[in-house]
């Protein structure tokens, strides 16, 4: 994300949502334009109409803006006054902006006006931008409230579901709680979206996947205990998912409101940081030598060297790998002496303050040892992930235990339930691992979370075998089992993408790729489960769908392509598109018998994640047609609203219920097919947006002076009649777009204002 134009109109406070952010960019780019204006000798009266075009402009969004804020203040009496002072200061920065450039004071009164009192127009700018940002934060406090509030709503139906002891209860409240979790996780959802801190953003997608594979486990639990009361091991299996989804709930409210201690997931010391830290430590060395000796550098070699332990005293580590990493540790500690050796020499040289020829030799080999053991932990940890991964494919150890379950023997279930320990082990250790050489905190906290979930789902899975050996006969307790089965091999699927991500990021690859999580809604995502079976293509259908599929995976190649092309990778249009991308890619891999989609049951949540995610880029690509006029808007509009369509029906497609093998086959190909119009027209809408994208940044660069918003005189600012008046009047309704649309935008995807 760009930062906003004009660094000296900062309002001081912390901006976290890129909501906010983004409202706030065309103000200030406004007011850059009015500041930076160039006084000239003569002003025609194009110029002073353009100068009060702009002024009028932003006076008149801040009118509309302020009467929302101060709607707001009216439902909300703990923000009254905090928000009535913020409007009040937001309204009188506008009425003065407004007077600066009017052009009667211009020709009556020039004393006042914005070329002699720029002075005047900077206080009353950065007073705007003070007060509108202010304004804003306390609207996404709100927001953050109405988190809060929901949680707090599903915690206490949640309690009522728990101590429920009829099943017609249990029915009844269910059915309260199924409500009460979609609105939380639509609420949560867009939070997640609009986060800026990538850490909060992983550590929020964590929270929200527990709770999405908790509440079928929640459902099939209480139904079991509630069917055989006197089970202990239903019970057990019970309160192990209330306290998960309890867990979880908090850690959603820890990340909005920022609340410290447990809040924070708290991440190992990792091989990664160690070694950014002695590169660091190492390479500061060149503006040291004059310094004392550098015992910090030995130090920092130690407690990389301690924390490859985690490798060589694991069990699941291999002889000769344990070994090579015994040796890449003793030739660092090597060149780490020669190091010290010619930092030493240098220190004593006449020419102290410059590099000699060989301490740059030892910092190179010293970086460069390091990063050779950083590597081959890499492989060791992906590599030992990927045999895992491959082992535990066939999920016997699952099949088994449900096999001995249903045939009613503890024996046996108690053999397999020993296996499954052991690989849950295995796991959780490399996960452990995999947080070494992630590089990245989002990944990190994904590891984090594979660990716990693998240690927690475990359990569950023995408690819900053992409670089916005893009933089995009992259906409830087999459809539990098969639930929490399911959730630990929708867990392997995530370990294999997650390892995809983390084997990236040493190439230079993306590492930012986003999870797509989404929680249960009302007929969404397995509302169709029970009228669905889920089925895998033969490899007649798979030939049949040879042709559009690989149309499939060269488009998805094309949009990633393009948007390599794109210079702000954290633009909302291309991480939308990423999304859509890397989605149909997977769809690509399901049509080939391959990838994380089995059946088509997961090809068509898959389809229905896809469409939201881009109905999503249609939103993001209608807020960027905001920087657009005439023919340059109504083209993208057109294609946008095509997309749009397409959105909808690949979702109404992939929710419409479907019976037998051919309308299943059907259903598949009208899937892909759907995917695929959306990828093309996609491709043809991203050079576009990028052109325009990049022709808006330069027009932006050339408005703001390098230093700050005072007119540089060695650099031409643009006239504001130039910038008014380059393609006609119609410009002069673009600045009034970009002041007053991007606040009602905001302020209505809040959702603050229900009543009006």
């Amino acid at each position: 994300m760009a930062s906003p134009p004009c660094g000296n109109l900062d309002s001081g406070l912390e901006i976290k949502t890129r909501s906010v952010e983004q409202t706030l960019i065309p103000l200030v780019s406004q007011i850059t334009t009015l500041i930076n204006h160039k006084e000239r000798p003569r002003k025609s009266e194009r110029t002073l109409v353009a100068i009060q075009r702009v002024g009028q402009a932003v006076s008149v969004a801040v009118g509309r803006f302020v009467a929302v804020g101060e709607a707001i203040a009216l439902e909300h009496h703990e923000l009254k006054d905090e928000m009535g002072h913020a409007c009040f200061e937001a309204r009188r920065a506008g009425d003065t902006i407004a007077q600066l450039t009017d052009p009667g004071a211009l020709c009556v009164v020039p004393s006042v006006t914005v070329f002699s009192d720029r002075s005047g127009m900077v206080k009353a700018a950065r007073l705007l931008l003070s007060s509108v940002t202010k304004v804003l934060v306390l609207a996404d406090r709100i927001v953050i409230k109405q988190i809060v509030a929901s949680r707090n709503k599903v915690l206490v139906t949640l309690e009522h579901l728990e101590c429920v002891s009829t099943f017609q209860d249990f029915v009844h409240i269910f059915s309260q709680f199924g409500n009460e979790m979609v609105d939380f996780a639509h609420l949560t959802g867009d939070r997640q979206n609009d986060l800026k801190d990538e850490r909060k953003k992983a550590r929020m997608a964590a929270a929200r996947a527990v709770l999405e594979k908790c509440t079928m486990m929640l459902l099939t639990a209480s139904k079991t205990c509630l069917r055989h009361p006197d089970c202990e091991s239903a019970r057990i299996n019970k309160d192990a998912v209330f306290q998960r989804m309890r867990c979880a709930l908090e850690q959603v409210v820890d990340i909005v409101t920022e609340a410290r201690g447990c809040a924070e997931t708290v991440l190992p010391a990792s091989i990664c940081d160690a070694v950014k830290d002695y590169k660091t430590s190492v390479e500061s060395l060149r503006d040291k030598l004059a310094a004392s000796p550098p015992e910090g550098v030995g130090r920092r070699l130690e407690a990389l060297v301690e924390r490859t332990e985690d490798f060589t005293d694991s069990p699941y580590t291999g002889h000769q790998q344990r070994q090579a990493i015994l040796a890449l540790c003793q030739l660092a500690r090597q060149d780490a002496r020669q190091l010290l050796h010619a930092c030493t020499q240098a220190q004593q040289s006449l020419q102290a303050k410059e590099t000699s020829e060989e301490l740059e030799v030892a910092i190179a080999k010293s970086c460069q040892s390091v990063n050779d053991l950083r590597r081959e932990l890499h492989k060791v940890a992906v590599g030992r992930a990927s045999e895992l991964l491959r082992m535990h494919a066939e999920h016997s150890p699952l099949r088994a235990l449900k096999a001995a379950g249903a045939e009613g023997n503890p024996e046996a279930v108690a053999q397999y339930s020993r296996t499954l320990t052991e690989q849950m082990e295995q796991l959780v250790e490399n996960c452990r691992l995999l947080c070494h050489v992630c590089g990245t905190e989002p990944l990190e906290i994904s590891c984090v979370h594979a660990q716990e979930t693998f240690h927690v789902i475990g359990p569950q899975i023995v408690s819900a075998a053992q409670t089916l050996a005893l009933h089995p006969s009992s259906k409830i307790a087999k459809e539990n089992l098969d639930v929490f089965c399911e959730a630990w091999e929708s867990q392997l699927a995530d370990v294999a993408l997650l390892l995809r991500e983390i084997d990236d990021v040493p190439e230079g690859k993306r590492g930012d790729k986003r999870a797509y999580l989404s929680l249960p809604r009302t007929g969404k995502h397995g509302a169709n489960t029970k009228s669905a079976k889920p089925v895998k293509l033969d490899a007649e259908e798979q030939s049949g769908l040879a042709k559009v599929s690989l149309e499939l995976r060269l488009l998805s190649s094309d949009v990633d392509a393009e948007l390599e092309k794109w210079e702000e990778q954290e633009q909302q249009v291309v991480r939308h598109s990423q999304s859509v991308a890397s989605m149909a890619y997977n769809m690509y891999l399901f049509t080939r018998g391959e990838g994380l989609l089995k059946t088509t049951l997961d090809l068509f949540r898959q389809a229905e994640v896809l469409s939201e995610e881009g109905l999503q880029l249609c939103s993001s690509l209608q807020i960027f047609s905001t920087q657009l006029v005439g023919d340059e808007k109504s083209a993208l509009m057109s294609k946008v609203e095509k997309l749009l369509v397409l959105c909808q029906q690949l979702q109404v497609g992939a929710r419409t219920p479907v019976q037998g093998k051919s309308a299943t086959f059907q259903k598949v190909d009208s899937s892909i097919q759907t995917t695929r119009s959306m990828l093309t027209l996609i491709l043809n809408i991203l050079p576009a947006c990028n052109k325009l994208n990049a022709k808006s940044n330069s027009e932006r660069s050339s408005l703001d002076s390098p230093q700050d918003c005072r007119p540089n005189t060695s650099t031409p600012v643009r006239d504001g009649e130039d910038i008014l008046h380059n393609n006609g009047n119609n410009d002069g309704n673009r600045h009034d777009e970009f002041a007053v649309k991007a606040f009602e935008q905001h302020l209505a995807g809040l959702n603050l204002l229900e009543s009006n």
